[in-house]
């Protein structure tokens, strides 16, 4: 009997962090060893949540789910400022190299790009163990690093830049998360279009599914006979969502029509004090929802907000497009055409497109919705039948057949799955 494909991941986050790309991470190793028989590693970094049990050691051992984690340490500052973000990448990649030492020898090497810098030693790992090397391509740098409000540095920029180069140029398989995103590789960073093979973010279409407006979360706060527009996960520096704060501004005459920030980050308290300072009621403010209760947080919204800024799409993918469609709810696109949630939306008809910063369209976008249930209806249905095409599962398939193929040293061409080929 053979043994089994063996895969050793790199990455900061990971269960239980928050960030979209460690809870990415988490369920598709999980899945790689309970759905696959995968010996799946994970070299990680310490939790960043507050409760966290932390080790003193250089990193620690653990397994969960049928996952090896080796939990490299370091400082875990709140990365609200670049510093605190700097810090904790730094000693990470420091305790994860030590960590690296010790994995059991792969077959494939897996380097996401939480943080940047963390393929350089995912493929010294792969040359050291004569492993193939895949770089999952979350975010293209430095055009992401450039968006930072706290920090810019050309110099750093620069080495982001030859940093990302080398890795696209050494992988013997790049794994892109949108069609736009491929053809930034490809016509921008110099990848090889054969070794690039896109697979999109998923969700899991089980677990998350259409619920009725009157749940357990609406009614503890008192949404249930309100029209609410959510934007849920991170609240980050690459969306435009003071649009979202200005359109409340001009729809406070409609007291029906509430906004629910559902999740955390660095434009939090910004938005939050623009939304007290103009005394606006219809705003609100949620934390993360836990997993398990998501169907719930999500069932309460009547359309959900995607938006990026002008000219940041196809160098990071918004990743609560997926979760959207599983609710089986429309969605308001404030994206450049060409970015994935204007691609989904044209294609299934299952949300309305506005220009980024658009605030006029954005406000006609909501009230066209409110006043057309019927058509927010039949919107939502067409979302949810788009959501199987980025299931949980297909993506899972698709990502261990591509490094099965990788690991058997055949040339890593795109395969014909729907996930990877749409």
């Amino acid at each position: 009997m053979p043994r089994p494909l063996r895969i050793v991941f790199f990455n900061r986050s990971y269960w239980p962090d928050m960030a979209a790309t460690g809870q990415y991470l988490t369920e598709l190793a999980q899945d790689l060893a309970g759905r696959h028989g995968c010996e799946v590693t994970v070299v990680a970094g310490q939790p960043l949540t507050v409760s966290a049990v932390r080790s003193r050691a250089i990193f620690s051992r653990e397994t969960r789910n049928g996952v090896h984690i080796l939990r490299a340490n370091g400082t875990h500052f709140r990365p609200r400022r670049f510093a605190g973000r700097a810090a904790n990448y730094l000693t990470y990649f420091a305790s994860a190299a030590l960590a690296s030492l010790f994995v059991r020898r792969p077959d494939v090497v897996v380097s996401l790009t939480d943080p940047p810098i963390v393929g350089l030693l995912a493929l010294a790992t792969a040359r050291r163990t004569g492993a193939k090397f895949a770089f999952w391509c979350n975010d293209i740098f430095p055009e992401v690093a450039m968006l930072l409000e706290d920090f810019q540095s050309g110099i750093v920029n620069t080495g982001l830049d030859r940093i990302n180069r080398s890795l696209i140029s050494h992988a013997d398989l790049i794994v892109s998360i949108g069609n736009r995103m491929k053809r930034r590789l490809v016509e921008e960073k110099g990848a090889d279009a054969s070794r690039v093979e896109t697979i999109h973010y998923w969700a899991d279409c089980e677990a998350i599914s259409p619920t009725p407006r009157d749940n357990a979360f609406a009614r503890a706060n008192g949404l249930v006979d309100k029209f609410v527009v959510m934007h849920s996960g991170n609240v980050g520096a690459s969306q435009n969502l003071e649009m979202i704060v200005e359109a409340a501004d001009r729809l406070k005459g409609r007291p029906d029509i509430v906004f629910a920030m559902v999740g955390d980050g660095v434009k939090r308290p910004s938005l939050a004090s623009m939304a007290e300072a103009r005394g606006l009621t219809n705003v609100r403010f949620f934390p993360y929802q836990p997993k398990e209760s998501l169907d719930q947080s999500f069932g309460t919204a009547d359309v959900f907000v995607v938006s990026l800024k002008a000219g940041i799409e196809g160098y990071i993918v918004p990743s609560k497009l997926y979760g959207t469609l599983a609710a089986g709810r429309p969605y308001i696109a404030a994206v450049d055409a060409s970015a994935e949630p204007a691609e989904v939306a044209r294609e299934h008809r299952c949300g309305l497109l506005v220009t980024p910063g658009d605030v006029d369209g954005f406000t006609a976008a909501i009230a066209r919705l409110k006043d057309d249930p019927e058509e927010c209806a039949a919107m939502g249905r067409r979302a949810r039948e788009a959501a199987w095409l980025f299931d949980r599962r297909r993506a899972v398939l698709t990502y261990y057949n591509a490094f099965a193929h990788l690991a058997k040293g055949a040339d890593a061409s795109p395969s014909a799955s729907p996930v990877g080929a749409r």
